[in-house]
C-alpha cells in the first residue's frame, strides 16, 4: 500500500462479527483503524474527536441511524464516507448521499468491492472539495466585485472622471497601499460613508 493512500478509518457497525470483519479488511488494504462504534450516536462522537480519512458506517444503527449520523458529522467536519446497507435500497442509498455518503456497500462485504468503495469515496470527497472552493471563490470574486465597482462610483462623483480613470486611480491608491483592491474599495467605500455622516 502507497503511504500516500494510507488512510486512519473509524468504523460504525452493530453487528460484532461485521464489525471485526470490516476492521480486519481495512486493516489488510494498508489503513488504520482509529475508531469503532456499535450505535451512531456514538459514531458521531467518535468521527469528531478522531477526525478521521473515512467513515464507514452501516445505515441500520441504534440510537440513530447511519444516514442521520453522517448528516451531523458533515455539517461540523466533512468527510468521506462509505454506508453499508443489508440490501440495496434505492430510497435509502439516495438519502444516504444527500446526506453526504460518497459511497455505499451491501452485505456480506468483501474485500473486493471494499478497496474500489474506498478509492470512489475518496475521489468523489475531493471533487467536492474542489468545487466547494471553486465555489467559495467564485462567490468572493463576486462580492470583490461588488465593493471595487461601488468604490468606483464614488470615486467617479468625487472628482467627476470617468469609469477607466476611477479603475486606474483605485488600482494605483491599491499598489501605492500595498493592499488588495477589494480591501482599497472597502476603505474608500468606509471612507465616503465616515463624510457623509460628519456633513
Amino acid at each position: 500500500m502507497n503511504k500516500d493512500n494510507y488512510l486512519k478509518v473509524v468504523v460504525a457497525e452493530d453487528e460484532y462479527m461485521v464489525l471485526m470483519g470490516i476492521k480486519e479488511m481495512v486493516e489488510e488494504l494498508g489503513h488504520e483503524i482509529i475508531g469503532e462504534a456499535t450505535n451512531g450516536k456514538k459514531a458521531v462522537e467518535i468521527t469528531l474527536k478522531e477526525k478521521p480519512d473515512l467513515l464507514i458506517i452501516d445505515i441500520n444503527m441504534p440510537v440513530l441511524d447511519g444516514i442521520d449520523a453522517i448528516k451531523k458529522i458533515n455539517e461540523l467536519y466533512p468527510m468521506p464516507s462509505i454506508v453499508v446497507t443489508g440490501y440495496y435500497n434505492k430510497e435509502l442509498i439516495d438519502r444516504a448521499k444527500k446526506a453526504g455518503a460518497f459511497s455505499y456497500l451491501v452485505k456480506p462485504i468483501d474485500e473486493k468491492d471494499l478497496q474500489p468503495a474506498i478509492e470512489m469515496a475518496s475521489a468523489r470527497f475531493e471533487e467536492f472539495l474542489s468545487l466547494r472552493k471553486e465555489l467559495q471563490e467564485t462567490q468572493a470574486a463576486f462580492e470583490a466585485r461588488k465593493y471595487i465597482e461601488k468604490a468606483k462610483g464614488i470615486l467617479m462623483d468625487k472628482y467627476n472622471i470617468k469609469e477607466s480613470q476611477a479603475m486606474k486611480t483605485l488600482q494605483k491608491k491599491s499598489r501605492n497601499n500595498n493592499k488588495k483592491l477589494v480591501v482599497t474599495a472597502k476603505e474608500i467605500i468606509k471612507a465616503d460613508k465616515l463624510l457623509q455622516i460628519d456633513e
